[in-house]
């Protein structure tokens, strides 16, 4: 039994570490704050990752050939992230049937302390049955939200049941089939200018 507990390999133990380790993040102190933001032209955002879910790892080029929009925020959000998924969720009941099978929404959660894969799971269908959620812990987390140009930070409340919120990006980055940023959303886009973003990269647009 012994030999048979230490042939686990080291990346075997890594992959269930990544799997499981965000969901056991902490609420910074008053005096920690976390900030990541990456200023980059359109051009140089972006590229693929992989985070977890309800289901596992998940990655982009899972849906290499599909439009992809993508939002970062966190379930536990007031405002920003309803008003944002409620719009997409508009433009997807608009969008056809063989127009969805090519599509895919994506909620990242900058709130892996909170945001179990089953929270997400819930939070995302809550918008529609299509939208996946997932997340990871800060260090697979954090590049990727540099790397398309995003932003949060934790914020501790001291006068607050839920300790802290996180201020966050309020953007919609919408994907190519080929994988590549095609256009970035500004907070709260009509919903037909997220239906037409999304048609241009399905070559379905009027």
């Amino acid at each position: 039994m012994k030999n048979t507990l230490l042939s686990i390999t080291v990346g075997t133990l890594l992959t269930l570490l990544n799997v499981n380790s965000f969901a056991q993040e902490t609420a910074p102190s008053a005096d920690q704050v976390l900030t990541v933001q990456g200023n980059l032209p359109i051009d140089q955002r972006g590229g693929d990752f992989t985070l977890f879910g309800a289901q596992g790892a998940v990655s982009l080029s899972d849906f290499r050939g599909k439009v992809v929009a993508i939002y970062f925020g966190y379930s536990q959000c007031p405002d920003v992230c309803p008003t944002n998924l409620s719009i997409l969720t508009a433009a997807m009941k608009q969008m056809s049937a063989p127009e969805l099978a090519d599509f895919q929404a994506i909620f990242i959660s900058v709130d892996p302390g909170r945001d179990s894969p089953e929270r997400l799971a819930k939070y995302a269908g809550f918008f529609h049955p299509q939208m996946i959620g997932i997340s990871g812990a800060p260090v697979d987390l954090n590049p990727i939200v540099a790397q398309y140009g995003a932003f949060y930070e934790k914020v501790s409340y001291s006068n607050s049941e839920m300790l802290y919120g996180v201020d966050h990006t309020s953007e919609t980055y919408i994907v190519s089939k080929a994988g590549v940023l095609a256009s970035i959303l500004p907070h709260a886009s009509p919903r037909d200018q997220v239906l037409e973003a999304i048609r241009k990269e399905l070559g379905t647009a009027n």
